[in-house]
């Protein structure tokens, strides 16, 4: 098939450290073209693939302080993609509502990976498009009606995270994520604590969150029980994961997936999380971590994570959460659109498919 994949143009793929939708889409696009399809990849351009790379901006707009407007170049990366539609198969877009309208002009089938919430003013919009077709990455994620060709869960490669049978001596807990409100980060100091844990975090400070940060987050880093580390690179996660005892996931909003969580079950180390979103889809309870209704039930949970096996976390990932798994979902769910397109119209609305 003749693929395309439109990736936000925040952060590039893949991303060097934070950016869980530029980490999928880098997966998914990888494992289809050594699968032998055609896959062209509009990101930034300092993104590494073996696609065919179409760029609208030298790097990740994060990184340039000059960008002031992101959506003048997701509108420009979109204006693109869709003057050359009649060029592709399909094509699979990951950046939300802006290519809704777009995908209703041409006749080369758009499909929409959902990555974040609904909103009370988005919900307007996918209702207005509730007939374009759109996969889920989690059963939770479908809170309002549309037009749902599968779920497919995120994926990684158990083998980029290197597994460790033990947590490293001292002991700690281990947080991972943006730290905004709705991360939990303040949560998961508080769960140290109490228990007397020391608590290792990392990842990226948005500016819309600098005050929550240098309010609720930065007055309690001491360097001895709680750390930050700042964003790290992928090396420096899988370390920070594997080496923890425990990872806290203290969510307080509808979580769409969260791969922190299979992120550190692929280390061995188990999650103990809110009970938000898809976090019921994504831990086994009881198995790879536990399941909260409280921070002070996370907090009682931790000696429980303790014994649970380092093993089985690991396995249940590879079983359930690997890129092989996810690109056998989204291959099925555009071989499935292609087929009902030409089972509606008795013939390729577009340019011939090669599978």
């Amino acid at each position: 098939m003749k693929i395309v994949q439109v990736a936000p143009l925040w952060e590039r793929v893949p991303p060097p450290s934070y950016g869980g939708i530029e980490l999928v889409v880098s997966h998914l696009t990888e494992e289809l073209v050594r699968r032998g399809h055609q896959v062209t990849l509009f990101a930034s351009g300092d993104s590494q693939t073996s696609a065919c790379l179409e760029a609208v901006y030298p790097r990740a707009l994060r990184l340039d302080p000059n960008v002031k407007e992101y959506a003048a170049y997701e509108t420009l990366e979109l204006s693109q993609v869709y003057q050359r539609s009649q060029e592709f198969d399909i094509i699979h877009s990951h950046v939300g509502i802006s290519a809704l309208p777009l995908a209703n002009l041409v006749s080369a089938p758009t499909v929409h990976t959902l990555h974040g919430c609904f909103t009370k003013d988005n919900q307007q919009v996918f209702s207005h498009h509730q007939k374009q077709q759109y996969v889920s990455i989690s059963q939770a994620q479908r809170q309002i009606d549309l037009n749902y060709i599968d779920t497919v869960y995120n994926g990684i490669n158990p083998e980029d995270y290197p597994f460790q049978p033990q947590p490293q001596e001292p002991q700690y807990l281990a947080f991972l994520g943006r730290f905004s409100p709705e991360k939990g980060s303040h949560h998961a100091i508080a769960i140290a604590k109490q228990t007397g844990w020391c608590l290792k975090m990392a990842g990226k400070v948005d500016l819309v969150d600098s005050k929550f940060f240098e309010q609720e987050i930065a007055p309690h880093i001491d360097g001895k029980q709680i750390e930050y580390l700042g964003e790290v690179s992928h090396a420096e996660k899988a370390e920070l994961l594997g080496n923890a005892a425990v990872t806290l996931f203290p969510i307080t909003w509808q979580e769409p997936f969260g791969l922190v969580m299979i992120e550190s079950m692929a280390t061995g180390t188990p999650v103990i999380a809110m009970n938000f979103g898809s976090v019921p889809e994504v831990i086994a309870h009881g198995k790879t971590g536990f399941i909260c209704q409280s921070f002070a039930e996370m907090a009682a949970m931790i000696p429980k994570a303790l014994e649970l096996n380092r093993q089985i976390c690991r396995e249940y990932v590879a079983t359930k959460f690997s890129v092989t798994q996810m690109v056998n979902g989204y291959q099925a769910v555009y071989e499935q659109i292609i087929k009902d397109r030409i089972d509606l119209n008795g013939h390729i609305c577009a340019n011939e498919v090669r599978f």
